[in-house]
């Protein structure tokens, strides 16, 4: 049996980077298994700064169908240009964040399908110049709190595409956060909001497909509700002309 399925949709996932010495690559194995079940290969995309000119990066995006841009720590936001870190932040490497953001603007140019899951989320705001909550405890002290995998509701906007997939107003979310978006970003609109109104989830304003959630959908039962952001990224990536291109080369190459 043929199992590498080349029929799938391939979805990159950015890597997590091990800080130190060892610099080991890092997922957690939910957002694999998640996309797997919604149909397409997941694959792992290392945060690799070697090459300057970029053709790394280009090479592996121009056989990607999709892009899932996962979780992990916080940001370095003296290197973003927004101040110092806050005390409480934990940000990821330098070269991955630089990675990260490198990735996330190619992606939007190329209007690959993209899914953004926390850090992610921020990482699709970052890119088109959004705003950034350091540490919501004290810039929103009033307000519900997201960290350490809290469950509550979160408001879906009407006609958004978010709220179309779904189908619902409201919804019960895991979150794990401390950072957040204030401002959506350019070309973004706000598509999800906590009771208090903070930014839950965006999306482009275009019908190009690239969607972020400050949740965590991959926590949730893998086959409950929340399997439903897979599967649109998923059918996404499936639908793009370019990604249909792309995997009818590859099914040329396989049965070459």
């Amino acid at each position: 049996m043929d199992t590498r399925q080349p029929g799938r949709p391939l979805v990159f996932i950015n890597g997590e980077l091990e800080a130190g010495e060892k610099r080991r690559i890092q997922l957690p194995v939910r957002y694999a298994e998640a996309l797997w079940r919604a149909g397409a290969n997941p694959v792992v995309l290392p945060p690799c700064t070697v090459d300057p000119s970029g053709l790394f990066l280009d090479t592996l995006l121009a056989q990607a169908d999709g892009l899932l841009l996962g979780g992990g720590d916080d940001f370095d936001t003296e290197r973003l240009g927004l101040g110092p870190p806050h005390a409480a932040a934990n940000p990821v490497p330098a070269e991955k964040q630089d990675f990260d953001l490198t990735l996330t603007r190619k992606a939007l140019e190329l209007g690959l399908p993209i899914l953004g899951i926390c850090y992610g989320m921020q990482l699709l705001g970052l890119a088109r110049g959004a705003r950034l909550f350091q540490h919501l405890p004290d810039d929103r002290p009033s307000g519900q709190p997201h960290a350490g995998g809290v469950r509550h509701d979160v408001h879906l906007v009407g006609g958004t595409k978010l709220q179309r997939i779904y189908g619902v107003e409201r919804i019960s979310v895991i979150s794990r956060h401390h950072q957040a978006l204030e401002t959506p970003g350019e070309r973004f609109r706000v598509s999800a909001r906590d009771g208090q109104g903070l930014i839950e989830a965006i999306e482009l304003e275009s019908s190009s497909f690239a969607l972020g959630v400050q949740w965590h959908p991959e926590l949730d039962p893998l086959d409950g509700p929340q399997t439903r952001i897979f599967e649109s990224l998923v059918q996404a990536a499936s639908l793009s002309d370019s990604g249909g291109s792309r995997r009818k080369r590859r099914r040329g190459a396989i049965t070459a």
